[in-house]
């Protein structure tokens, strides 16, 4: 583990304040034997003992708490940190059969129970060793006690293991269905424009209904197994301390052991509750951190989207692009602006994957300026070649920062600000480019966060710009408006507009059709909405 130095000084602490409190019964006993056959002096000497003792467990609890708290919260903290960086990796891979809202779970809840692993450890450790300790107290008291404690340990521990495995696999079972309700929540929250303008309010809440009682029952099984197994523990626990209550008992009334050496014995057994109570949370913990720890784990070591590539695009980026997918052929010169219209919605969400580089062809390549993109780190490619989703997705903060990334030179902002016609929307706001986005721009409406994520593509003037479909949620008249401004920004540089809007084909230089995983048609806009009706079918419709 990355915390072994806090973990380890905090089962130091927290072990010293065990040994304290099994030490505090064990010089009870002593006092009283002392003060019934001692003198004053020796009384008051083991008195001394005693305050020595308390002072030293109760600044060993608190530093040990603190330290094991410590390693708990950096633990979480670093693992939420790789699953965030896995997440974000530019090669992808480990959002594949993973919704948005189940990464979030495993980057939170089960990072959480992992972290408390640390907790587990420092209390557990110090637990065993508080039993052994007191069971060497018994030992000096009476060789029978002592025993018992020791041969019984490992019977105890062993079936404290066992009965927590079923705990474990129902834990992970409820991680997973919770995960899942999660994603879908999210999924529902993020189209809930969507959702209201269907008027598909009720299949949604159906939808969620049903997830969340699947990830209800796995919770209810989860709790109960839970619950079962501490009670299990809490019973042979006190099955144990009773047999050792009962023999100290026999041996005092025997005269084996002195009244003093009875109260130890009875004070210790008393203070073993607390180190055998501690295994009843520490299996459940342990066995919800490796449950949660396989969770992670998949994500760490989910397989890549896209192997190989290191090598760096040539500069400068002329833009050509040679894209030979199966039977697809597409040839792009630098600096065209070019529409491909599919009829196939996969084909056109295909050729926004593979000029990203999200995902590599299984037959064919793609080309850059005569490099295979393959070829390039993913990295590296994405800065010459930028491929934006249909898909708008903004952040919190404000309008400047969501455009520029604060990257982009505040002059390029305001020219792609203009080009996008994002311009009308920070006339609308108080602050204007200063004004905040908070919770995902979900205060404007669709086609003014279309226009905004259209003008952080445009700021971020790569040579090479792919967009699909940026316009749909405008008006004509804007759209219009945002074509004609947008061919004049990209001047000399490559665009690729994957789209059916009229608008937006109208203002390229050609237009290549893609209909049943061929190109059917390559011209002017007007040529094949004039000759070809399956054509004028697409984008007119």
């Amino acid at each position: 583990m990355e915390q072994k130095r806090l973990i380890g000084l905090g089962a130091l602490f927290a072990t010293l304040h065990q040994a304290g409190e099994a030490s505090v019964p064990f010089l009870i006993g002593v006092i009283i034997d002392r003060a019934v056959g001692g003198g004053v002096g020796d009384l008051a000497l083991w008195l001394g003992v005693l305050g020595a003792v308390y002072i030293g467990l109760s600044y060993s609890y608190r530093w040990g708490a603190r330290t094991a708290e410590r390693a708990c919260e950096l633990t979480a903290h670093n693992l939420r940190l790789r699953v965030t960086r896995r997440v974000l990796h530019d090669r992808g891979g480990a959002e594949t059969g993973r919704l948005p809202g189940a990464l979030v779970s495993i980057a939170t809840s089960d990072t959480t129970r992992v972290g408390g692993v640390a907790v587990a450890v420092v209390y557990g450790f110090a637990a065993l060793i508080a039993i052994i300790f007191t069971a060497v107290l018994l030992l000096a008291i009476s060789i029978p006690l002592g025993l018992l404690v020791l041969l019984g340990l490992p019977p105890l521990l062993w079936l404290t293991r066992f009965i927590g495995n079923p705990l474990e696999e129902r834990s992970e079972a409820e991680q997973e269905h919770a995960a899942q309700a999660s994603g879908v929540a999210a999924d529902l929250v993020e189209g809930l424009r969507v959702v209201k303008g269907l008027r598909a309010e009720e299949a949604a809440v159906a939808r969620y209904r049903r997830r969340s009682q699947v990830a209800l029952a796995a919770t209810v099984r989860a709790a109960r197994t839970e619950a079962a197994y501490q009670g299990v523990v809490l019973v042979v626990s006190g099955l144990f301390l009773g047999v050792i209550a009962v023999v100290g008992g026999i041996l005092a009334a025997r005269g084996s052991i002195t009244v003093g050496q009875l109260i130890s014995s009875v004070g210790l057994a008393q203070f073993l509750v607390g180190p055998l109570s501690t295994f009843g949370w520490l299996g459940a913990d342990l066995a919800q951190g490796r449950a949660s720890s396989r969770r992670i784990e998949a994500v760490l070591s989910a397989p890549v989207a896209v192997t190989g590539g290191d090598s760096t695009p040539v500069t400068p980026v002329r833009g050509q692009i040679d894209f030979r997918v199966r039977d697809v052929a597409v040839k792009i010169a630098p600096g065209e602006t070019i529409g491909i219209v599919a009829t196939d919605a996969a084909a056109a969400t295909e050729i926004l994957r593979l000029l990203g580089r999200s995902a590599d062809p299984d037959d064919g390549l793609v080309e850059l300026d005569g490099v295979t993109v393959a070829a390039l780190e993913p990295d590296d490619l994405r800065a010459a070649v930028l491929a934006v989703d249909h898909h708008t997705d903004l952040f919190d903060g404000t309008i400047r920062s969501a455009v520029s990334l604060d990257r982009a030179e505040p002059a390029t902002v305001e020219a792609a600000m203009a080009a996008a016609d994002a311009d009308e929307v920070v006339r609308t706001r108080p602050h204007g480019l200063d004004a905040v986005l908070d919770d995902g721009a979900r205060s404007l409406s669709g086609g003014q966060r279309q226009r905004i994520a259209l003008a952080r593509a445009l700021a971020a003037d790569a040579p090479v710009l792919v967009l699909h479909d940026p316009t749909t949620a405008v008006d004509a008249v804007t759209e219009a408006r945002i074509a004609a401004r947008l061919r004049e920004m990209r001047e000399g540089r490559t665009t690729i507009l994957v789209t059916t809007s009229p608008a937006l084909l109208a203002i390229t230089d050609r237009v290549v059709f893609l209909h049943d995983g061929t190109v059917r048609a390559d011209g002017a806009h007007g040529d094949l909405a004039a000759g070809d009706e399956t054509y004028r079918e697409t984008v007119l419709a």
